[in-house]
């Protein structure tokens, strides 16, 4: 649904992949889901470099390459997120198993101060032990990502585009949140260079 509200917010996706899909590799795959992403309704303004990740969790596939784009939309946050299902199905993407790989991965991370469905809900989502985040995935969207401020591999990519934003729950911006994570963790996410995303 495309509104007058959200005819200029700015959000923020993250990109992922470690298995080939239709139509090749990785990277292939990835720059093929950045051009199907930009529209009439999604204009790509950003692009983060691109990174080498560990498989989440370990020992769960290959090694992941990641990026982060920044977009302005007409779509309200639930229509782009429907938008991005659309795009990771198209890619052979498929949700039988939790934190398995996959041919493509495209993470909702934020739009500008937007809170989805409220905060409370998102802070439950943020406080969810480990062992049941393995189990359970909600049914909704949950806005701000609530594992944004867990993970290095989406923190590095989005602190390349806006590391001042801030989390409207949390109260920390992206440069903070990823000051807070262990440094081995920070290290294992290696920028790989001479690869580019290429959208025109």
């Amino acid at each position: 649904m495309i509104t007058a509200e959200f005819a200029k917010k700015r959000a923020w996706i993250a990109f992922g992949a470690n298995l080939p899909s239709g139509v090749g590799a990785p990277l292939v795959t990835l720059r093929a889901a950045a051009a199907r992403l930009a529209g009439p309704d999604v204009g790509l303004e950003a692009c983060s470099r691109i990174y080498e990740t560990p498989c989440f969790p370990a020992g769960a596939g290959p090694d992941y390459l990641n990026f982060a784009v920044g977009i302005r939309t007409a779509l309200a946050p639930e229509a782009l997120l429907a938008r991005l299902h659309e795009i990771e199905a198209e890619f052979g993407r498929t949700r039988e198993t939790r934190w398995a790989g996959r041919s493509l991965d495209l993470d909702l991370l934020a739009m500008e101060g937007e809170i989805r469905p409220d905060a409370e809900a998102v802070r439950g989502w943020i406080d969810l032990p480990v062992e049941d985040q393995r189990r359970r995935a909600p049914e909704e969207l949950i806005l701000p990502h609530p594992r944004i401020q867990d993970r290095a591999f989406m923190l590095i990519p989005f602190a390349d585009l806006a590391p001042d934003w801030c989390h409207p729950v949390l109260g920390q911006t992206v440069a903070q949140m990823l000051a807070a994570r262990p440094e081995a963790e920070k290290t294992a996410v290696k920028a790989v260079a001479g690869l580019e995303i290429l959208v025109n």
